[in-house]
């Protein structure tokens, strides 16, 4: 019996040992299996990242050649405007040259008239100087003449001679040749 026993001992066992040999495989398949399975849902994955990866590098290189295109057409918009301002700027430059060169040429012909009316005065000046004279010593012969009654030297003044007057006023004859009379 007791052979019996152990006999029984050693199957029941035995079962239990192959047994979990058995499930060790199933679970070692079954790890297997997964695996793959994650493997293969990594591949699959890693290829989705990859070709995310390529559309958004495209994307950037798209966005990138749009952004230095939009610059490009930005700076020749702007050399283009800067060009219109600075042609614009020249022809006002010319136009304020034209102006100032006209300004200065009436300035000139302005100053060659005042040259030329100071010249006609000066001219019309000693004219009317002469004339003056003239009118003067018309006025001295008119003076001078004989009057009526002769007036009397009476003394001097000044070192000029003095008269008196039909009326009884002294005066004395001036460079100018006008009666100055004396007050007593």
């Amino acid at each position: 019996m007791k052979k019996l026993l152990l006999f029984c001992f050693i199957v029941v066992f035995s079962s239990n040992f192959y047994a979990q040999e058995t499930t060790a495989k199933a679970a070692k398949s079954k790890t297997e299996t997964s695996a793959k399975k994650a493997k293969s849902t990594a591949d699959k994955a890693s290829a989705d990242a990859k070709k995310e990866a390529a559309k958004s590098k495209k994307a950037a290189d798209d966005a990138k050649e749009a952004s230095s295109k939009a610059k490009k057409e930005t700076a020749d918009k702007a050399k283009k405007t800067a060009d219109k301002e600075a042609t614009k700027a020249k022809a006002d430059a010319k136009k304020a040259t034209a102006e100032s060169d006209k300004a200065t040429k009436a300035a000139d012909k302005a100053k060659a008239d005042a040259k030329k009316s100071t010249a006609k005065a000066d001219a019309a000046k000693k004219d009317a100087a002469s004339a003056k004279k003239s009118a003067t010593k018309t006025v001295k012969e008119t003076n001078e003449k004989a009057p009526a009654v002769p007036d009397k030297v009476t003394g001097e003044y000044n070192g000029k001679k003095v008269y008196t007057g039909p009326r009884g006023g002294k005066y004395y004859i001036n460079k100018n040749g006008n009666k100055t009379y004396i007050q007593d």
